[in-house]
């Protein structure tokens, strides 16, 4: 009897205020390593209203206006327009960072420390982390979060082209997807609700997204007759991004990574620097994943790394291939561990990570991208044949 299943992922346009935040945080990092490539930054964002406040740690040589940052990140998401409470030429900011702990620093330096078991450079924390890759997109990324993406993406288009005035910055898309056997079988549902400006009716809405973004951007035979569109079922959204609802840095975790179909370790992305594990162990494990579906060693993989702080190696790394390895599990394990080294420095050397890249990241996923992989590097499939030759395949 077949495996049947609907599976459904969620993405949000960077005018939703969770997003808002994280592009601000992701700002304030790259404007630090832009500068100074041994910053270590911990920001946090709250957005509500016309209110921006940035919280956490920074330790950095770097020199700039925190304000500009904000307000420029603010201007190329689009909250420009004076319909919109939250605007990038007014808004109160409050600046609460402070400097790292230096009982952190001494852990994650690389160096010698009253009482520190090694002088390699440690993770930043303790904590799992995960990578996850499957060969049904040509991402290899689950079919619902890749196509939950692209409609976001896509639509913010339509907005910052010109296409359609009336579109504003706050949007969400959702896909769900029947799996027969654990492969795509076709869309049962699509939801997008949008934020949009007064003039502009729910049935004028509802017939340009079906036209110009579902129906052009959702190729193929998974789009039926059958499946469900829903646009703006609440039939109006004129009040959205950091008016309508809070906004903090972190809390869109399984939007950024896999949208539910791999397992993610707890830890955000956005408003750290690549000596947190919390980020850079994850784009490591995505592109050790990434890299054994590329290799055909397996139809899909997780890979799993733990850390203790200040501790140079991984306390645990697993692979799980979920019954689909071509070659033994105990093999590709072996392999991952001879071709990569998950020491924090040698990730962020691997990955060449001390880069100004991570705006780049915040939106529309932090895996999947494809369209700009010399600076999301984890996104390529380089040691696909070292995996093989590692394999004996």
């Amino acid at each position: 009897m077949a495996n049947q299943y609907i599976f459904s992922s969620e993405s949000v346009t960077e005018g939703h205020p969770d997003k808002v935040s994280d592009t601000i945080s992701d700002s304030v990092v790259d404007a630090c390593l832009q500068q100074d490539t041994g910053s270590r930054i911990a920001c946090e964002t709250l957005v509500k209203d016309n209110l921006v406040v940035l919280g956490g740690e920074i330790t950095t040589s770097a020199k700039f206006d925190y304000r500009e940052v904000v307000k420029d990140a603010i201007t190329e998401i689009g909250y420009t327009n004076p319909d919109c409470k939250f605007c990038a030429d007014d808004f109160f900011f409050i600046n609460a960072l402070g400097q790292q702990s230096p009982d952190i620093a001494q852990g994650v330096d690389a160096g010698a420390a009253a009482d520190k078991t090694t002088d390699e450079q440690g993770a930043g924390d303790q904590g799992i982390m995960f990578g996850y890759a499957v060969k049904e997109t040509e991402s290899l990324m689950p079919t619902p979060i890749d196509l939950s993406h692209k409609l976001g993406k896509a639509l913010t288009g339509l907005r910052k082209d010109g296409t359609h005035t009336w579109l504003r910055p706050d949007s969400k898309t959702q896909v769900s997807v029947e799996y027969i056997d654990d492969k795509p079988n076709r869309i049962t549902a699509v939801v997008v609700s949008t934020q949009h400006s007064a003039e502009i009716t729910t049935s004028e809405i509802r017939e340009a997204l079906k036209r110009d973004l579902i129906e052009k951007h959702i190729s193929g035979d998974l789009l039926t007759e059958d499946t469900e569109l829903l646009i703006n079922p609440t039939g109006i959204f004129i009040i959205g991004g950091p008016e309508g609802d809070c906004g903090l840095t972190g809390r869109k975790i399984i939007v950024d990574t896999y949208g539910g179909m791999g397992r993610h370790g707890g830890g955000a992305f956005s408003g750290k620097d690549p000596s947190k594990v919390d980020r850079s162990a994850a784009y490591m494990c995505r592109w050790v994943a990434k890299n054994v579906v590329a290799a055909d060693l397996a139809q899909r993989c997780e890979l799993q790394l733990a850390y203790a702080i200040g501790h140079p190696h991984p306390v645990s790394v697993r692979v799980d291939t979920f019954g689909t390895g071509n070659v033994d599990e105990a093999k590709i394990e072996a392999a991952v561990k001879e071709v990569f080294s998950f020491k924090p420095a040698d990730i962020i050397s691997q990955l060449n990570l001390l880069r100004p890249i991570y705006r780049e990241t915040t939106n529309y996923g932090h895996f999947g991208r494809e369209d700009n992989t010399d600076a999301l590097t984890w996104e390529k499939t380089d040691k696909a044949a070292d995996l093989k030759s590692a394999c004996g395949a």
